[in-house]
Order: C-alpha cells, then structure tokens, then sequence
C-alpha cells in the first residue's frame, strides 16, 4: 500500500500505522542496515574501523551526539547522511508548525485540531529531506532562534492576549520536532544560549517569555565543535556537555590511499575533461601528500589543523591547469605535470594557518616548500638519494651530471605546448633511459623524466630556479663559477 494515499487520521489508525520516537525509528533502520550488511555512511572514507563503529554504537543507545573535530574531518558531512536512516515519509496533521504526529499531538494547535476534526482529521507526509534542520552557531544566535518568542503581531491580527499560547512564534528547534537537529560548531554559541538548551536535552521543556510548556519534544540532537574552539572563541559548558551521552573523535586520512579516494570523490572537474587530461597516478599521490606535508610543516598551525578541502581544491586547479594550457597551446589532450602544480598555489594559500615563523616566510613560500618537500619524498620513492648510496655503487645520474656540466641547461614554461615540453625532455642526455629503468605507464613517461628533473635538483644535484612562470633546470656549480667570475671582474 503506498502510505502517502492515507489522508485522514482514521485512515491513518486503520492502516496500523505506528510511529517511534526518533531515535527509535534511527536505531532501527540502522540495525536493519546492519543486519543486511550494507554501509551505513557511505562516502565516509578512512573513519571504518574509527570513527563509524562509535557512531554506530551512539544511534543504537540512542544518545544525542558531539562529533569532535578539526575543520575538514566530514563532520557535517556526516550529520546530513543521518537522513538516510530515517523512514522515507512521515505523517504529520496538516498544517502543523512543529510536525505534530497524529497519533501524538503535542501543540495546542494540534490537539485542539484533532478535537475538532476527530478522524477526518487532515494528515499530510513529510519526506525524510524534510526532516534535517541545520544552524551554525554564531554569536548572534538568540534564543528567540532557536527557541521562539511571542509574536506581538499575530497577537494582534488573532486580539488574542500575550497569555494565550497561540501568540507563540516557535524557534527552530520546536519546528523540529520528529527530526534531526544539527548545531554546527557548538562551541560558538554563547553561553546563555548554551543554558537554554539544558532542559530541552533532558526534559523537553520550553521556556518562552513566561511560558512555561510541557512539550516532550523528539529530536536527534548532533553537534559539532572543533576541540580548538575551546581556547579560542569558546567552550562547551559543563553542564551542557555533560547531557550530550556521547562525544566522538574524528580525524583526517591516515593514508595517501584514503586521501585520495576522498579527493576523487569530492573533485567537481567538469564532465568528459578527464578524457582530455591524463594524470599519472603518481601525481594524484602527490596531491594527496599535500596536505600530509603541510601538517607536519613547522611553519604551519597543527592545532588549526589542513583540511581535506586543501588537497581536493588542489587537483581541481591542477587540472584547470592543465586545460588553460592544452587550449591555450590548441593541444587535442594533455597530461598534468610537475610544472603545473604552481598553479595549485592559490588552493594552498588560503587553508593554511600559520605560526609566526611561516608568517615571516610568507604563505607563497611556505606553499612551495611544501610542493618542493612532496616532490622529494615522490622522487626518493623511485630512486636513491646521490649522498646515501654505498661505495662502489654505481651512479645511476652520471650522465645526466655530465651533461649539465658541459654547460647545457633545460627551460620549461608553464605553458609549454606538449610538443614543446616533450622534445625539451627528449635534449636531455640519459634522462628517458634513466626513466625507462623505473618502467612508467606510456603516459607517464614524460612526467617519470621531469619529475627526475625537479627531484635531482630537491638533493643538490641540480639547481632550480623560478622566474615568472619558467623554471630553468642547470648544474649547481655551474652557477658558482659564474659568481666568482663576476666577483673577479669586479
């Protein structure tokens, strides 16, 4: 029977309709989705063995729940796939303000319409998306926001005195009621406003200028903090954290894998453009290896934390990157490049808190000391640093010392045409052999020698250096000798 044809209230008693407080209906469409084996929050990569098992356990005791964070850890993310644990349609009286149940009515307009109606009472559905209320808490969030006030001009349009309940105007969380109710960054409301949430967790009362009404409301409360907060611009009264039954850690990937699957996930790269715009796989760990970077970067805030937004903002200018300069250049298809994460500098710049020190150096350079560090670690995965091989070793980079050393140097642009880029590699004495020995992808070859490139110059093989949009790839003591043969003519 589709439950969205019953219309009345009698229709809704006959079809044996039953309805369960709301953490009741959660807990058991959760243990339903267990029990069949299905992923409970899907999307949520990294948090399977964390942060979800705790969770799970939460819905199941049928707690109100704080999840604790750094920015960038899927909290919100998180709290908006609870919907899918709710019934798909709900029943309410129709034209209720707080989604009376009709089996339940808790408002004076509720009952007093079932009073007058009886079972030709009017019932309406309500689908689960409608049964998500979020707010972020701001310092100017009252509690006339979030709890209700009188309304002075339905008092007047109604003649109905202040006493009279009707002259209510309802806050967020009465229009709640038989819903999830998610208070995003907790820790910034202000204290009072803390206070007043007090019996609502424990008792379902309601307090609005004078008015004191027994209102069991049901709600899944879930609330959001980040721990920082707590010295910063605020904190969770004691008295308030103690009636939220369970507080759950997250945390950001514990691996380049995960960061990468979230990374692929959340990207927003316009439709077929992937088809156009190859991108090695060792690349994509790159990125992913940002943020890793960054939070272990001396120049940066670890209690601030880098969100995942970092890396995700990253490969989506990467690849924009990469299409500026394959229509710019009218290539038919390209490949992302070393070179073109300075394009990704902008996505870095702006989620990095930094210490005093990384102030001093400023966020461009703090950005490519953690590009340049990435490349490094990139590099020595494939072959060996020149200052730690044994004796009798082999130098797997003679020739290409050689080479440099004969006074030739490599000049890539930016926005080098892929014919450009590609025989300014091809120059380079022993480079594609040296490649060929690490056996790349044949789309991967040119950025196997590039990354050589950038790599040799990270261990003081080669020198680099950056001028508007060209790095120029020569050899070290090269440029040494040219100093003292200016210092000498001088």
């Amino acid at each position: 029977m589709d439950i969205k044809k019953i219309k009345t209230l009698g229709e809704l008693k006959k079809s044996g309709y039953k309805s369960l407080p709301i953490k009741e209906e959660i807990r058991k469409n959760l243990l339903s989705r267990l029990s069949k084996g299905e992923e409970t929050f899907p999307g949520i990569w990294g948090f399977e063995d964390t942060v979800i098992p705790d969770l799970e356990r939460a819905i199941l005791s049928r707690h109100n729940i704080l999840l604790l964070g750094l920015r960038g850890q899927a909290k919100t993310r998180i709290a908006r796939l609870l919907i899918q644990l709710l019934d798909e349609h709900m029943p309410i009286i129709e034209g209720s303000e707080i989604n009376d149940d009709p089996l339940k009515p808790i408002s004076f307009q509720g009952i007093q319409t079932i009073k007058e109606h009886g079972d030709k009472t009017p019932i309406t559905w309500v689908h689960r998306s409608e049964r998500y209320v979020e707010k972020l808490a701001t310092p100017d969030v009252s509690i006339a926001d979030l709890v209700g006030d009188v309304d002075p001009i339905k008092a007047a349009s109604l003649k109905l005195p202040f006493s009279d309940e009707r002259v209510i105007h309802f806050g967020l969380i009465p229009r709640a009621h038989r819903s999830i109710f998610v208070i995003n960054e907790l820790p910034d409301l202000q204290a009072r406003i803390q206070v007043s949430l007090f019996n609502i967790l424990e008792e379902g009362d309601l307090q609005i200028r004078g008015f004191k009404l027994r209102m069991p409301l049901d709600l899944q409360f879930l609330f959001t903090a980040n721990p920082e907060d707590y010295t910063n611009r605020g904190s969770i009264v004691t008295p308030l954290k103690d009636r939220i039954e369970s507080q759950i850690l997250t945390h950001y990937p514990r691996s380049i894998e995960i960061a990468r699957k979230i990374t692929d996930q959340e990207a927003n790269i316009v439709e077929g453009l992937s088809k156009k715009v190859n991108v090695p796989d060792a690349i994509k760990d790159m990125i992913a290896m940002i943020a890793f970077e960054a939070r272990s970067s001396e120049y940066i805030d670890e209690k601030s934390g880098v969100s995942a937004r970092m890396g995700i903002s990253a490969f989506e200018n990467l690849i924009s990157t990469a299409e500026r300069r394959m229509v710019i250049n009218k290539d038919k298809s390209t490949s992302t490049r070393i070179t073109d994460f300075w394009g990704i500098i902008p996505a870095l710049t702006g989620k990095m808190e930094l210490v005093y020190e990384g102030e001093q150096e400023g966020p461009y350079n703090v950005a490519l000391s953690i590009i340049n560090g990435v490349i490094e670690d990139k590099f020595l995965e494939f072959l060996p640093h020149p200052d730690k091989m044994k004796a009798g070793e082999s130098d797997p980079y003679g020739t290409l010392r050689q080479w440099f050393a004969a006074g030739n140097e490599v000049q890539l642009l930016n926005d080098d045409s892929e014919k450009g880029f590609k025989s300014k590699l091809d120059e380079v004495v022993g480079l594609k052999k040296l490649a060929d020995t690490l056996k790349p992808a044949k789309a991967d070859l040119y950025f196997t020698m590039e990354l050589i490139l950038h790599g040799l110059s990270e261990v003081d093989v080669l020198n680099k250096t950056i001028v508007d949009g060209e790095l120029s790839f020569s050899d070290p003591f090269g440029n040494m000798l040219d100093d003292l043969t200016s210092d000498n003519l001088n």
